[in-house]
């Protein structure tokens, strides 16, 4: 191994300050479960990077439902799980947003913006109790396949 000394000293290399990582905390329009808010919380706060809390939903984007302007709104239950990890993490100090994602795709469209984003960790925290088994297990499936970032489930 061929080692040289620079004139002027040790280099102390570049510097380079690597893009947010956020933590994204997702549920497919059921309420999120209380050890994956915490789990998610947790991981944005420790690693200093911003949190993401997303609900994806499924919708039909017809024609008649854009000009009468229907809207999703989330049950009180959603909501309240929604809320709560966004507020901890705001009253820690971690930049928190939230997203509700309506696509007639949502995982896909989940996947995507999980992608856009640059996320480093992905919390899927829906209940899988309150959705049905085929299309948790179909989310999962696809979310291990097509996402570039870790996934955290829920134990089964």
């Amino acid at each position: 191994m061929t080692t040289g000394v620079r004139a002027g000293g040790i280099d102390k290399g570049t510097r380079s300050e690597s893009a947010p990582r956020p933590v994204l905390l997702a549920t497919l329009d059921a309420p999120l479960l209380e050890e994956a808010a915490r789990f998610g919380v947790d991981s944005a706060v420790e690693s200093g990077q911003p949190l993401i809390v997303v609900n994806a939903v499924e919708t039909t984007l017809g024609p008649c439902s854009r000009v009468l302007g229907y809207d999703y709104i989330a049950t009180p239950e959603i909501e309240s799980s929604l809320r709560a990890p966004a507020d901890l993490a705001h009253g820690l100090g971690v930049r928190v947003e939230r997203i509700c994602v309506r696509s007639t795709q949502p995982v896909e469209a989940l996947i995507d913006l999980a992608g856009e984003r640059g996320t480093g960790l992905l919390v899927l925290g829906a209940d899988p109790s309150r959705i049905r088994a085929r299309r948790y297990r179909r989310a999962v499936r696809k979310i291990r396949e097509r996402s570039a970032c870790l996934l955290w489930l829920p134990a089964e």
